[in-house]
């Protein structure tokens, strides 16, 4: 089986609900996130189940034909099922409901309507317990910021979906433990531990904060101006929550129509961040400009060189050498030394090669240190 299949197994959340409004809401909320596979009822949902089996099932309490319930009951009979963790949707919150669904071996219920951050922090925990776990053997400060930039980046899509302004005093907050880190040169545990951690999207942008941080401390930026780094690194692909998942993880070259459905999360990033009054324009502008290049064949606008403020080049370098370096769906990871020479050797016309070196200096010192 290639990487790509293997990846996207492991990123498979199955819906099994008779009603195709609320599949497709449910559809919809994880559209950034999971591939999801839909069943109607029991019969097409344990035929496709038996030959791929989802990463975790959404089970709708009146599922057909003897609901939700029974359905979870017949897979912790079957062998190759048993293990799936399975949250049952429920029409009301029934404390008897609760205790009969966690008899039948359901990990948990929730209860319809729901928010969408709702549904993606109850896949994210289960799919991710593991990984979570061994948060709490963190010191106190690695362990806060980890938490509570998990917290509040799975809380966006709500802020997403309800159209309303990002507020930033609570990121900025959020932040705060991780900039406390970084400025303690004790920080490389908090990347370690976001390693396997399953919602790509969250642990890229929790490794751009970071390193964009890390970059603010070593070319000796201030406290308030490493906290807008770390800030707007956490937030700077807020606009590829409307981005489907399988744009934002096609194995090989996007089409040109899905090329400009990728590149459109950069207005979308300007457009939710400018609805907040009190953000930093700091924080705009690099989720706005970490896609431009010196020579001016970025994107959105073009810039050219003399148009980008440090921030802008900052966030450029810190961008491309964690896509380069992140594991994806449709490549390995890249060794730090490799990704560094590409940038410098065919990237001299994108990237600032003056912070580039002090960047390469800063990682360099990372490792030795």
């Amino acid at each position: 089986m290639d990487t790509s299949a293997s990846f996207i197994e492991r990123h498979l959340i199955a819906i099994a609900d008779n009603n195709p409004r609320q599949r497709e809401l449910v559809r919809n909320a994880l559209i950034s996130f999971y591939v999801t596979v839909e069943y109607a009822d029991k019969v097409r949902a344990l035929a496709g189940m038996s030959v791929v089996a989802p990463s975790l099932l959404l089970v709708d309490q009146d599922l057909p034909p003897a609901g939700g319930l029974e359905f979870i009951n017949s897979l912790r009979r079957d062998r190759t099922l048993a293990e799936v963790p399975c949250v049952l949707l429920i029409n009301k919150d029934d404390p008897v409901l609760h205790v009969a669904a966690q008899q039948a071996g359901a990990r948990t219920c929730l209860v319809k309507p729901y928010r969408r951050s709702e549904l993606v922090r109850i896949i994210s925990t289960h799919l991710n317990y593991g990984v979570e776990k061994k948060w709490e053997t963190l010191p106190p400060l690695q362990r806060q910021a980890l938490r509570g930039t998990v917290e509040v980046f799975n809380s966006i899509s709500d802020v997403i979906d309800k159209n309303e302004p990002i507020a930033y005093d609570i990121f900025r907050d959020a932040c705060e433990p991780l900039v406390q880190a970084v400025q303690g040169n004790d920080y490389r545990s908090i990347l370690d531990s976001i390693k396997d951690y399953d919602n790509y999207s969250y642990a890229h942008s929790l490794r751009v904060a970071t390193l964009l941080c890390l970059f603010g401390v070593t070319i000796g930026l201030d406290k308030d101006e490493q906290q807008v780094l770390a800030t707007g690194g956490l937030l700077h692909d807020v606009g590829k929550m409307t981005i489907p998942y399988e744009v934002l993880n096609k194995p090989g070259r996007l089409l040109p129509e899905e090329l400009l459905v990728m590149r459109s999360h950069v207005d979308g990033s300007i457009r939710y961040l400018d609805a907040c009054d009190n953000i930093p324009k700091g924080i705009i502008t690099i989720a706005g400009q970490h896609h431009e290049k010196l020579d001016g064949s970025g994107y959105p606008l073009g810039l050219v060189s003399k148009q980008l403020n440090n921030l802008a080049r900052m966030a450029a370098i810190v961008d491309v050498f964690s896509a380069l370096t992140d594991e994806r769906c449709y490549k390995p990871s890249m060794e730090a030394e490799t990704a560094l020479k590409i940038m410098v050797e065919e990237m001299p016309g994108h990237l600032d090669q003056v912070l580039l070196g002090k960047f390469r200096d800063m990682l360099l010192d990372a490792v030795v240190s």
